[in-house]
């Protein structure tokens, strides 16, 4: 009996900072290494998306996370993204009202911040960890940017440290997690939803 390889939807993009992080990815996926941070991934998918309107029905983002509570660990789908250091408090105070909070169906019910900041302090880790469970750099501005463009997105993350000093040992984590994020993109489908195309 013949195997056929797995062929990736056509119409999925898959988003990665890093192209360490997406360096199991099955062959042929729709794939764009958007870079570190808020600012460059978030301009490198409005670029992608503009460029090719209609062409996807969704994306995906998968990377690594920092964990802010001891027990989480291994892969989380995040039902809601916040953008941790945007003063989005203060512009509303001033008449500014600046959304940094997004809600994405078909989570796991954790909860993602985002922020350009490499968090390895336990002070930044302690405060964060009021409002998150997990830190990174880009899935809050990738969300933003599918909103506007009324796409639906997915956030895939893998822990990779506990947002402490061990975080300056990421490098060493990448290659497992990207192992984990390819399983979970030929496991759902990419994430496809249950029913019809």
């Amino acid at each position: 009996m013949t195997t056929r390889p797995y062929r990736p939807p056509g119409d999925v993009l898959v988003v990665s900072a890093t192209r360490a992080e997406a360096a199991h990815v099955p062959d042929g996926t729709q794939l764009l290494i958007a870079g570190l941070g808020k600012v460059r991934s978030a301009t490198a998918l409005t670029r992608h998306l503009a460029a090719m309107p209609g062409r996807y029905r969704r994306v995906v983002n998968i990377g690594t996370a920092g964990a802010l509570h001891d027990h989480h660990a291994g892969l989380y789908v995040p039902s809601r993204a916040v953008e941790h250091d945007l003063s989005a408090t203060a512009l509303a105070a001033l008449g500014y009202p600046t959304p940094d909070s997004w809600d994405i169906p078909a989570g796991d019910g954790s909860v993602l911040a985002t922020g350009d900041t490499f968090v390895s302090d336990p002070a930044a880790r302690e405060r964060l960890s009021r409002r998150a469970d997990l830190v990174d750099m880009e899935g809050a501005a990738l969300v933003h940017v599918c909103t506007e463009f009324q796409l639906p997105i997915r956030l895939v993350k893998v822990v990779s440290d506990n947002a402490d000093d061990a975080a300056m040992d990421w490098p060493s984590a990448i290659d497992a997690a990207a192992r984990d994020l390819r399983d979970w993109l030929t496991a759902t489908d990419f994430g496809r939803e249950p029913g019809p195309r």
